[in-house]
């Protein structure tokens, strides 16, 4: 038996208009567990008519009030952050300790959007001319929107909507199909929390919903996470029709490994950080930078990690890796495995070979495989240039330093790296000429805290600003500049000349 999975408009689940649907599958067994809906126009346009309608009377509840409601929101992510790690294994499929800690990640945006009051806080100047005051304060944008990846069904969709329901707005999310159901329990613990209905609603669908809230009239603001050309295509699009748009796209991050890098905590650090979730996050490492001898040193290691690696059905809480997310996505990582070793990179270590009933009861059918290693990669080859978003780690050796920062500095990419050293100098200088937007030393996966923000450079990053943080309070609201006098204070006459500070 399979579960029905649809719409949440207006504070109620709702079917929605569409016949169309798409399954749902634990990637642990292959196995069909639902079926959702996907959206025709119609669905978005209930959507977007509820969020309307409920803007204005949410637009003008106090902040602190509208605290309150993220107050108690947060108490029951704190209860039923389990209940959701479950949700996330049994469709993403990425292990159960993984995802408690996305949803805990997700909690901090959260714990950070119950401070709004004080965010949502202007500037004032007394007496910015004679007899005249001048304040800013920031208004929510409206109606907003979310189009969130299945990497993260949970974290991703609480980089944005906290913040923007907090300062305001009303919002929609079109989670990814593939792992629906995460969406829904959210927007039935906000109801719960006291959220007015129709402040945050949930669309699922494909591209017809993404295009329908790109071009909707009444949607003010779109954010976006996935790849790089979907990234483009939403931030064009959505420039287009006059829309406030943050884009973050691909990655391909980088770890260099100085010489004088501790070798065991390095090999630690690209193992967790490469396989991990089964290389299926924006931030994981997929190239080791290896320079100068340190390459001898640290590949023993790592081969002898990446094939003892627990790969297990994500309930196992001794697995380390579980499967890959959808069959399709499992082809297409095979397929650049195959490609690395067509053109010339050396296979250490094979992931294909993996038997999918080693992972446990009932997962003989499942999308399994392990971890794979790649030696002698080069700059040329598509394993390096493209986003594989699997279990692929490929390293690539260099001389010195300066050629390390080159490497990193040409790729298209500049979402996250990392540089392992003892060297304070090398740190520095790193940090200070690496061309991305999240930078980590001797950390492997340098995700910002929830009032840092997230977002990368180059073909990373499409808009101005960063996910979440001041940034994500400043992407959804609009700020507003006042300047005032009395009549006491006007001089009589016309003034035809412009006005200056008197």
């Amino acid at each position: 038996m399979t579960t029905q999975i649809a719409h949440f408009i207006g504070g109620q689940h709702a079917a929605g208009s569409s016949t169309r649907t798409q399954d749902v599958t634990n990637p642990a067994t292959g196995k069909v567990t639902g079926k959702v809906a996907l959206a025709v126009q119609a669905d978005v346009d209930a959507a977007v008519a509820a969020a309307q309608a409920a803007f204005p009377k949410w637009a003008d509840t106090p902040p602190i009030r509208r605290a309150r409601v993220m107050f108690k929101f947060l108490e029951l992510l704190n209860l039923h952050k389990d209940e959701l790690a479950h949700m996330i294994t049994a469709e993403h499929g990425k292990v159960f300790t993984d995802a408690q800690g996305e949803v805990s990640r997700g909690i901090d945006i959260v714990e950070f959007a119950c401070g709004i009051p004080q965010l949502l806080k202007g500037d004032f100047t007394d007496q910015v001319s004679t007899g005249i005051d001048n304040w800013t304060l920031r208004q929510p944008l409206g109606v907003v929107a979310g189009i969130t990846p299945f990497n993260f069904p949970v974290m991703v969709p609480m980089w944005m909507f906290p913040v923007a329901i907090a300062a305001g707005n009303t919002f929609i999310l079109k989670p990814s199909p593939t792992d629906p159901t995460p969406s829904l329990r959210m927007a039935e613990l906000l109801k719960e929390a006291g959220l007015p209905d129709g402040v945050f609603n949930v669309v699922q669908g494909d591209k017809v919903a993404v295009d329908a809230l790109l071009e909707h009239p009444d949607v003010k603001a779109v954010s976006f996470v996935g790849s790089t050309p979907i990234a483009n295509y939403i931030y064009e699009t959505g420039a287009r029709n006059g829309k406030r748009v943050q884009a973050l796209g691909g990655a391909k991050n980088h770890m260099v490994v100085m010489p004088d890098a501790d070798i065991d905590q390095t090999v630690d650090a690209l193992i967790g950080a490469g396989y991990g979730s089964a290389g299926e996050r924006c931030m994981a490492i997929s190239v080791a930078v290896l320079v100068g001898d340190v390459a001898d040193k640290i590949i023993p290691k790592l081969v002898e990690r990446t094939k003892t690696l627990k790969v297990l059905d994500g309930e196992n809480l001794a697995a380390e890796m579980g499967p890959i997310v959808t069959r399709a996505a499992h082809e297409r990582i095979t397929g650049y495995i195959a490609q690395g070793e067509k053109e010339g990179a050396k296979l250490l270590v094979d992931g294909r070979q993996f038997d999918g009933s080693q992972a446990g009861a009932d997962c003989g059918d499942g999308f399994w495989m392990g971890g794979t290693l790649f030696d002698h990669v080069t700059p040329e080859m598509r394993i390096y240039k493209e986003e594989i978003f699997g279990p692929v780690l490929s390293c690539v050796r260099v001389a010195n330093f300066k050629d390390a920062v080159d490497l990193v500095n040409d790729h298209e990419f500049g979402n996250g790296v990392s540089c392992f050293t003892r060297d304070g100098n090398v740190a520095r200088e790193f940090s200070r000429r690496i061309q991305v937007g999240m930078v980590g030393i001797n950390v492997p996966i340098p995700v910002p805290m929830a009032w840092h923000g997230f977002g990368g450079w180059k073909r990373s990053l499409f808009g101005d600003m960063h996910a979440y943080g001041e940034e994500g309070v400043r992407f959804y609201t609009k700020q507003k500049s006042i300047m005032q006098r009395w009549p006491e204070s006007i001089g009589k006459g016309a003034e035809f000349v412009m006005p200056t500070a008197k």
